[in-house]
């Protein structure tokens, strides 16, 4: 019996329909209203910063994508639900009454634009939303640049990995979601319209149903068949070897052909489908399809897992070899590793340097950093906070700055407002958001110096030698405007400026107010953004506060490196902006990266996990752990500290990324030759670039592919000694530290950033590794390279030293007595005289007091497997190196509290002492005041006839002391203790 479907159906009434619109608007209110206010407020702040092109080009993007997208799912399914209907059989029949569609299909019947109109606005706006996302493949597809270099196998420029591969595999994947959900609806469609009816044994489709899904069918393999040609390409970044990344021998040799082999098939699968609409016979599309699902089981796995299992893993290490030649150069060439950039020197790192040898190193010695940025938090808030809402960040900086003609480095740090340090009443509205709304200083102190030794000032030594310029202070390093609106710890939003005339409310010192007259900040001037701002904070104080004026501006997006991310969203931001005095303005200098995810054959990093290390959590946030294949430090940006001003420097014009990203977003960042010789001399080679390349270096290093292979020759980053229980591989890696100091055959002291390197799964020194931050040589990476048959003690080993040394462990439990806890700085590790020296600060702290603070306590210092354990710097260098070692940090380093000191016993002359000692001891006081003037004025000549005149000094010294009957100075303890 066959029956003609039911026309009509019960209409909704008017009163439902108002209801439903009413709860459609509602809805559309609460989830978009938001949105609005949201988009508003971030438009204002795009207008503010002057980036406003940046928002319009990224908002235009992702709306073609949302209107490209929801018009092909959407569309896709409409003629899928139209051509469905369209051949749908007159008649259906039924099995009696009882038939469970007959229902629906009277009420889709009955309402066919609702369906045929609502199903694919729904499907297109869902596909719309989730096209939107993905707008930065899109940009760098539309701007593409060439790199002018070609993958070693099919020989394409790098460009069409980078730039068209993942467009075209973006638009592929959305054509297979399209076809795949057409073909779901056309079953369900069919279903309905009686198309496909499931009565009897194995039911009944209609020549029209039967032709629409086979060519649906027909076109998602075609699909496959393109995805097999992709394939091919996207096997040069293939993991399949655990040892290396790009196409193995497998991968050549069997899974590419492989590859084809499917492809062919696919299209002859596609063929049987499309074959199918003139057939009624679905047994030759049936055939087509087992014969691919087999290839690919057959041709697609078996057949490479047997030519790996027994033609490449009994020989891997000669099959892979062409293979890993080309991960070497190309990951050297994706991470900036080339030879032109690395320079691996053999270097000893055992010497039996003598004191003068030690003396004559001006470059290191006198720059050795005594202060930890890691430790000095709580002592700059207790010495430098000023009031209890300012603050500093958990981890101080590191820079350089020329003073009186001397090239020093410097703890840096600006006092910024701590928003989250304001208490009581400071936490009212007004006061939050009107009268505290800036931090007051550059804080910095000199890294090589301390006030004094601790005991010699009844405690209060161990201290940085602090230099303040602030409003009411003007330090070494000047500053012409000190206040800080923009900065890491201001989190809250501040609303500033008053009208002309109107007294100052915000909180500059204890006697005065100040009014911001800089261009930071959106106008509150009219009662739209009033209102706007009102919603946004969901505080009724904006809108009716009387003081908020046409002057008024509200200030928000702070942090220094959440406006340079949302000013470029191309961009990977590092994890630690630092504070920089340029032409009298406090800038934030932050640094800005350029990746790829997959780059031919090279390396692919986890970001996050690779610049994880013991004092992450100190700097800020991690970065995310994205998969990586390429990396350059292509652009350097600044923001102002007081008016928010942020700047984009083009870094690395070569970078065909940030080539493709400038095409994209033209005028938004600055040509190299705008950054002034001021602000270059602050650049410092950055951390997260550096852990990255670091890691990469501890492999390749190597050349040659078999010895790759074998793994022998790798390198380890060592684990952080100074962290208590943090040993052994998996444990946090010692950060890298930035220094100003010298390396072998480099004419005067250069800022640096330095890391040690170990053996592989050994504790003993391998590599020291060293990046350039001096403007003539910047990004220039030195690798001095131990000889592999060496013993050298690493940073774990030589910690272990210093703690097993009986008088270094005797003091340090005397220490402990007096109530104190001890923290062990940075260990430092420095090439000099052949060797390598260590260095580290010890800081004691009174224990179970909030006001109490880190002061340096002692100085450990071990070379060649001697120890040297004291107060000073100088005198430890002398128990290691004999006498005179010391003179030259002494000599720079004066406020350590201490008369410098040749041998170990001072010089000074006592009763008893002959006149040929006194004599000596005369003349080498004598020499060291010409040597610290000397380096204080820069005269390398008068430098060079000082030390000439101090190593006589010594030598004469030592000659008279033997001569005299004095008691031998107290030896050093042996490496064993």
């Amino acid at each position: 019996m066959a029956m003609r479907p039911p026309a009509g159906a019960p209409s909704l009434s008017r009163r439902t329909r108002i209801l439903l619109i009413a709860a459609a608007v509602l809805v559309v209110v609460l989830l978009g209203g938001s949105r609005l206010i949201d988009f508003y407020v971030d438009w204002l702040w795009y207008g503010e910063t002057g980036y406003r092109g940046v928002l319009g080009t990224v908002i235009a993007t992702r709306a073609i994508q949302f209107v490209i997208g929801g018009l092909l799912l959407g569309g896709a399914v409409w003629l899928t639900l139209w051509l469905a209907y369209r051949f749908r059989p007159v008649f259906v029949p039924v099995n009696g009454p009882e038939d469970p569609i007959a229902r629906y299909r009277t009420v889709i019947i009955s309402r066919l634009r609702l369906f045929g109109i609502g199903i694919p606005v729904i499907v297109g706006i869902i596909a719309g939303l989730a096209a939107q996302g993905d707008w930065q493949t899109t940009q760098m597809f539309l701007n593409g640049t060439p790199f002018g270099q070609t993958d070693p196998e099919f020989g394409n420029d790098i460009g069409f990995y980078a730039f068209t591969l993942p467009f075209i595999r973006l638009l592929l994947d959305w054509l297979f979601v399209t076809v795949a959900i057409c073909f779901v609806v056309a079953l369900i469609a069919n279903y309905v319209f009686g198309g496909i009816r499931l009565a009897g044994r194995s039911g009944q489709v209609s020549a029209a149903a039967r032709a629409q899904l086979a060519i649906l069918a027909g076109i998602f393999v075609l699909l496959k068949a393109v995805a097999y040609y992709l394939d091919r390409y996207e096997l040069l970044y293939s993991d399949r070897n655990q040892n290396f990344f790009g196409a193995t021998y497998t991968d050549l040799n069997a899974v590419m052909p492989a590859k084809i082999i499917l492809l062919v098939i696919s299209i002859i699968c596609a063929a049987a489908f499309f074959a199918a609409v003139f057939r009624r016979n679905l047994q030759l599309p049936a055939i087509a399809v087992v014969l691919l699902v087999l290839s690919s089981v057959l041709v697609g796995a078996a057949w490479p897992a047997v030519l790996q299992q027994f033609v490449v893993a009994p020989n891997a290490n000669e099959r892979e070899a062409p293979s890993i030649e080309r991960n070497i150069a190309a990951t050297r060439q994706a991470f900036g590793l080339t030879d032109d950039k690395v320079t691996i020197e053999p270097y000893s790192g055992t010497s039996t340097a003598t004191s003068a040898q030690v003396r004559a190193d001006t470059n290191t010695i006198p720059n050795i950093r005594l202060l930890d940025p890691g430790k000095l938090n709580k002592t700059f808030t207790q010495l430098q906070q000023r009031r209890n809402f300012y603050g500093f960040p958990e981890k101080l900086d590191i820079d350089r700055y020329t003073v009186n003609g001397q090239k020093q480095d410097y703890v840096v740090a600006a006092r910024e407002l701590d928003s989250n340090a304001l208490v009581g009443n400071q936490q009212d509205w007004i006061n939050r958001h009107l009268v505290y709304t800036h931090g007051n200083g550059f804080v910095a102190a000199p890294a090589n110096q301390v006030n004094a030794a601790l005991e010699d000032t009844g405690g209060q030594g161990g201290l940085p030698k602090f230099t303040v310029s602030d409003t009411t202070t003007e330090g070494t390093i000047p500053v012409s405007e000190p206040r800080t609106y923009y900065g890491e710890l201001i989190t809250d939003y501040s609303i500033v400026g008053a009208e002309q005339g109107a007294a100052p409310r915000e909180y500059d010192t204890d006697t005065a107010q100040y009014t911001y007259t800089g261009k930071g900040g959106v106008s509150l001037g009219n009662l739209f953004n009033r209102l706007v701002f009102s919603l946004y904070y969901g505080e009724r104080n904006i809108l009716f506060n009387s003081s908020i004026n046409d002057n008024s501006k509200i200030m928000y997006n702070r942090d220094p490196r959440d406006r340079v991310e949302k000013a470029a969203p191309w961009l990977t931001v590092d994890n630690d902006p630092y504070p920089a005095v340029i032409d009298g303005r406090i800038q934030w200098i932050v640094d800005g990266y350029t990746t790829l995810r997959n780059y031919p054959y090279a390396e692919q990093v986890p970001l996050g996990d690779t610049t994880q290390d013991s004092q992450l959590g100190l700097q800020g946030q991690r970065l995310p752990n994205d998969t990586i294949s390429y990396l350059r430090n292509s652009v350097k940006a600044t923001v102002d500290a007081y008016d928010g001003t942020v700047t984009l420097y083009a870094f690395d014009e070569q970078d065909p990324v940030l080539k493709t990203w400038m095409k994209a977003f033209p005028g938004t960042v600055k040509p190299m030759s705008d950054i002034s010789d001021q602000l270059r001399q602050h650049f410092r080679y950055p951390e997260d670039q550096f852990k990255v390349q670091r890691e990469l270096l501890t492999r390749y290093h190597v050349d040659n592919p078999g010895e790759f292979f074998s793994t022998v020759s790798f390198w380890d980053v060592p684990s952080d000694p100074t962290v208590q229980g943090n040993t052994g591989a998996s444990q946090d890696a010692q950060p890298p530290y930035y220094m100003l100091t010298g390396l072998p055959g480099q004419n005067g002291a250069s800022f640096q950033l330095t890391s040690a390197l170990v053996s592989l799964r050994r504790q003993f020194m391998a590599s020291y590794m060293s990046a350039s931050s001096e403007p003539d040589s910047y990004g220039k990476i030195t690798v001095l390279q131990l000889p592999a048959d060496t013993q050298t003690l690493g940073p774990q080993q030589v910690q272990a030293q210093f703690l097993g040394s009986p008088n270094v462990s005797s003091e340090l439990n005397l220490l402990r007595q007096n109530q104190t806890t001890i923290d062990y700085g940075n260990l430092l590790t420095l090439p000099v005289a052949g060797g390598l020296l260590y260095v580290e600060p010890v800081y004691i702290e009174r224990a179970g007091q909030d006001s109490s603070y880190p002061q340096l306590a002692r100085v450990l210092v071990s070379f060649g497997g001697r120890v040297g354990y004291d107060a000073n710097l100088s005198t430890a260098l002398d128990q290691v190196f004999g006498a005179g070692a010391g003179a030259a940090a002494a000599a720079t380093t004066p406020s350590q509290g201490t008369t410098p000191q040749a041998p170990a016993a001072s010089p000074t002359p006592s009763t008893g002492t002959s006149p040929a000692l006194a004599s000596a001891a005369n003349e080498i006081s004598s020499a060291l005041a010409q040597l610290k003037a000397a380096q204080q004025s820069g005269d390398f000549t008068a430098q060079g006839q000082a030390l000439s005149a101090l190593d006589a000094a010594v030598k004469k010294f030592q000659a008279a002391q033997s001569a005299a009957p004095a008691p031998p100075a107290n030896p050093a303890p042996s490496p064993g203790g």
